[in-house]
């Protein structure tokens, strides 16, 4: 069941804050900050581009014991492609948090989001951090959630209750992403926190399941970055028993971590940069999970199919062609159907059956309009 919307602080044992330490020219928060009162288990999934980001390197470095008390993010600079100064802005931030939280270093992770190519402005970021460490609170979600924006609009956080045995155990999170939103991680960030009592391997697992069926089911622009990560806390305040192998308690924690994903990634469709219009697309009738999601992702980064959306064009010979770019043979006009609910709408279907087995797959995006190609003509 869906809990106040506290996300990222309303599992039990979790604090967080953000800051404006002078990285945004705007003035808002820049500068982000999740605690967990005690230790917990950890675990990330991060993006499959080859050109990745130093947080990145520090992340996989860090959780090679499965471990982690606190995450820092900034914002308005990726710290990517900046070379060894970049690792070690980035392994400073986590070493800064550290002695602020009375940590070791490899107890925390480090994210960043932003601009490529810059150097990070480490003096901003040191003075921003002991402000960042003493405003912590249960209250801080949502200076969390904008601390983490780059070019979205709304803050993107969910947290979700349920029940193992007679505990109750809740999932939360904040996310961002706007634009350069494209399947194996995005530009996006993801972090989750809950109080669930899981083994590392199983919350691994778990993670793996809900990122798959969530933030590698989205597309705005078709374009992967090089900082993405989500990253999951679990701490064990809810005191269930330990969730250690599959079963009931898993299927329960995986659908409520799922449903925070899922709700996670929607919102970051939503607010695509430039979007008028939530599209999902729905493939039926796939020989396999993974043919149906390939065939709505093609569908999904179609430029002509986004600019049809955008003008209510409900142009389906566009969808066929998409489909057809894949070349699998036996998928021809004689077995594709594809059906469309009102392109007039601000959130629009499209049903795409194949008739070659029973597999499905639902894919997310959004429409590609004017507004996009502004925004990323002067983005800098």
């Amino acid at each position: 069941m869906s809990a106040p919307d506290h996300g990222i602080t309303q599992a039990k044992g979790f604090k967080a804050n953000g800051v404006w330490c002078g990285l945004k020219r705007s003035g808002n928060e820049d500068l982000s900050l999740v605690y967990s009162e005690v230790p917990a288990i950890a675990a990330c999934v991060y993006t499959k581009n080859s050109v990745v980001a130093a947080p990145l390197i520090i992340c996989k470095k860090h959780l090679r014991n499965n471990k982690a008390q606190a995450i820092v993010i900034n914002s308005a600079n990726a710290n990517c492609f900046t070379g060894d100064q970049g690792y070690t802005d980035a392994k400073q931030m986590t070493e800064l948090t550290a002695k602020s939280l009375g940590l070791k270093s490899s107890d925390v992770l480090v994210a960043s989001t932003g601009i490529i190519g810059k150097p990070l402005k480490m003096d901003k970021i040191a003075e921003g951090i002991a402000p960042l460490v003493e405003g912590l609170d249960k209250s801080g979600f949502r200076k969390c959630a904008r601390g983490i924006l780059t070019t979205d609009t709304v803050i993107k956080q969910k947290a979700v209750e349920f029940k193992i045995g007679s505990k109750t155990v809740t999932v939360g999170g904040c996310a961002k992403g706007s634009g350069m939103i494209a399947p194996n991680m995005a530009t996006m960030l993801g972090f989750i926190t809950t109080d669930a009592a899981i083994t590392p391997k199983m919350l691994k697992q778990a993670l793996r399941q809900a990122t798959e069926e969530s933030f590698n089911c989205i597309t705005v622009d078709g374009c992967m970055s090089t900082n993405d990560m989500v990253a999951v806390l679990a701490n064990g305040l809810a005191e269930n028993k330990l969730i250690e192998a599959e079963g009931k308690s898993y299927d329960l924690f995986l659908a409520a971590l799922r449903e925070v994903c899922v709700d996670m990634s929607r919102k970051i469709v939503l607010d695509g940069e430039g979007a008028s219009k939530f599209v999902e697309i729905n493939v039926l009738g796939a020989k396999s999970h993974k043919q149906a999601k390939e065939v709505g992702l093609v569908v999904a980064n179609s430029m002509l199919v986004k600019t049809a959306v955008a003008g209510s064009n409900p142009n389906w010979g566009r969808v066929a062609a998409a489909v057809g770019s894949l070349g699998i043979k036996y998928i021809t006009e004689r077995n594709l159907d594809i059906s469309f609910s009102s392109f007039d709408k601000a959130e629009i279907q499209i049903n795409i059956k194949l008739n070659a087995g029973q597999a499905k797959a639902t894919v997310y995006t959004s429409d590609l309009s004017y507004e996009y190609v502004r925004i990323n003509m002067e983005y800098n």
